[in-house]
């Protein structure tokens, strides 16, 4: 009999009531199996998804799992461990980023949180391991793991910079205190080919909507300005300007479609010329 489970949070521990299959349907883990939940569904989704033991990972439906202490809570002898960890004790970093942060909001935005959380010693021990992240797509919520937080930093990750930067902090411990006084060891040249990557990628989807739909996208293709502007000032100044300022009215008349997409595409050609020239003038090794 499936178990419908309620008050599951990204870290809690869940049991399989069906069993994992993967490519070609092949039995990966069998019916009963345990893993940890580590993304949430959001709206009308059920879907969660759960990493077992040995790093695989697989998507199953509400009624396809039952926490893990409920299920041993049903048998006589029954005790072991919590459903789950507290993640809220281990954030030793939250922020808002998005449309909130870049300054970019209106009423009915979302607010988008970000953050960094510290495993506990008994969960990096554990046949799980410290998950890379955790997601809550109901609250517009992730949360990477340290380590690989720092290791997307080094890689001038724009989504993980502009985290850093962001203005709106909403926690921080004396550990993320430290981390935020030592963040500019993470500018480094690459900001040049991380933000054209992203901005380039928006391009490719803009004219890809053009060619197939005849339409743009004009939020991608507000956030390619933003990137190339950013990435830019970033290069010049060694700070991350993730409030879009003075250029505030024209990238929302982009959002809202008001400029045509010819005077955009000029802006961006425009804009990576400029981001060459901030690269070739910058101090930042």
């Amino acid at each position: 009999m499936s178990h419908q489970p309620d008050n599951i949070f990204a870290g809690t521990q869940v049991v399989s009531l069906v069993e994992v299959r993967g490519t070609n349907h092949s039995l990966v883990h069998p019916r009963g199996a345990v893993g940890v939940v580590t993304r949430t569904p959001a709206g009308a989704e059920t879907h969660f998804l759960v990493r077992f033991p040995d790093g695989f990972e697989a998507t199953l439906g509400g009624d396809q799992l039952d926490v893990l202490k409920h299920f041993k809570d049903r048998f006589p002898a029954s005790g072991g461990p919590d459903a789950g960890f507290d993640l809220e004790r281990f954030i030793l970093y939250r922020c808002v980023v998005g449309s909130r942060a870049y300054g970019l909001d209106n009423d009915e935005s979302d607010t988008d949180r970000r953050g960094i959380y510290l495993a506990p010693a008994e969960l990096e021990w554990s046949l799980f391991g410290a998950p890379e992240q955790f997601e809550d797509d109901g609250t517009q919520s992730c949360y990477w793991e340290l380590q690989k937080f720092l290791n997307m930093a080094l890689k001038a990750n724009p989504n993980i910079l502009e985290c850093l930067w962001s203005p709106l902090v909403e926690k921080v411990t004396p550990l993320g205190q430290d981390l935020l006084a030592i963040r500019r060891v993470f500018l480094s040249q690459m900001i040049f080919q991380t933000f054209n990557g992203y901005a380039m990628s928006q391009f490719k989807k803009i004219e890809q909507d053009r060619r197939n739909h005849g339409e743009v996208r004009w939020k991608h293709a507000m956030h390619l300005v933003r990137l190339l502007i950013t990435g830019a000032a970033t290069l010049r100044d060694g700070e991350v300007p993730v409030r879009v300022g003075t250029h505030r009215d024209r990238l929302l008349g982009v959002k809202r479609g008001e400029i045509p997409w010819i005077e955009v595409d000029a802006w961006r050609k425009e804009l990576h010329g400029d981001f060459e020239v901030a690269l070739a003038e910058t101090r930042i090794q």
